[in-house]
């Protein structure tokens, strides 16, 4: 036909109303039965009707109150957990250590489906509970360990004469007294001093359902933090020890941290492996 130059005419069928029918068939379908689940007591039918109501909200934004259902099913699908500390022992834990643990925020946990409380929060009926058991807190005495040795070392100390057996001076061809080094030994007395203390903290994490009352799993914590201070003092020529030695004669006797500072001191590695407990177990 381009040959002949003429236009080519095609005729389309028009399925428009087909297709508005269809979506909105399907919407009422998607619609009707998450507001059907959302009747069910079980949390996996709430988050089916969440995603639902998702896809329904892409097809046909804003049908009907979706939005509205669709934050009714996030809430009655979540898994609302309560997070405790309880202390079995008789130190007291830093209340800052305490918030840090129980901050989700801050650990990042908090996720769709999973909401962690450690302030239970009115009108809330929790599924589960953590608690982070301490049951265990030992800290060593503060230690001061002493040690006093001598070393000796010989050295360079000039030129001196080459001396015969006879205590004369020895020439060379020319006559010129030959010269050797004159080497001598020193002595150093060191006093060393070693501080330590060291705190461990042996702790539970337990996971409870509060529908049944019944323990679920409990997991093992423990950590422990070390104070170490080394220091020395010296008379005599400090020659006569090491070079990597030097560094203790720089150091001088420090304050000891108190307990609760040792305690605290372990926070960092108890928040990384309570999180990583919850990481592995989650709900």
């Amino acid at each position: 036909m381009l040959k002949e130059g003429k236009n080519a005419k095609f005729t389309f069928d028009n399925y428009n109303k087909q297709i508005v029918e269809s979506k909105n068939a399907l919407s009422k379908y998607l619609y009707d039965n998450s507001k059907a689940l959302l009747k069910s007591s079980n949390k996996v039918d709430f988050r089916k009707a969440y995603d639902d109501l998702e896809y329904l909200n892409q097809i046909n934004p804003n049908y009907l109150n979706t939005l509205q259902l669709q934050e009714e099913a996030l809430l009655k699908g979540k898994n609302y957990i309560s997070v405790l500390l309880r202390n079995q022992t008789n130190m007291v834990i830093p209340v800052i250590l305490q918030n840090d643990l129980l901050d989700f925020n801050t650990l990042g946990m908090n996720d769709k489906w999973t909401a962690y409380h450690s302030n239970s929060q009115k009108g809330i009926k929790y599924d589960y509970q953590i608690t982070v058991n301490f049951r265990e807190i030992n800290i060593t005495p503060e230690q001061i360990k002493e040690k006093e040795f001598v070393k000796e070392k010989i050295i360079k100390d000039g030129l001196k004469d080459l001396l015969d057996k006879n205590g004369k001076p020895v020439k060379d061809s020319l006559g010129k007294v030959i010269k050797v080094d004159n080497l001598k030994t020193i002595t150093i007395r060191i006093n060393e001093f070693n501080q330590f203390k060291a705190c461990q903290i042996n702790a539970t994490v337990d996971y409870t359902d509060l529908k049944t009352k019944q323990l679920l799993h409990s997991f093992p914590l423990s950590t422990e933090s070390v104070f170490k201070n080394d220091y020395a003092t010296y008379k005599g020529n400090k020659r006569a020890t090491e070079d990597a030695y030097y560094s203790y004669f720089n150091r001088k006797l420090v304050p000891f941290p108190n307990n609760e500072q040792m305690i605290y001191n372990t926070g960092e590695d108890l928040k990384n492996q309570f999180k990583a407990i919850v990481s592995r177990n989650k709900f």
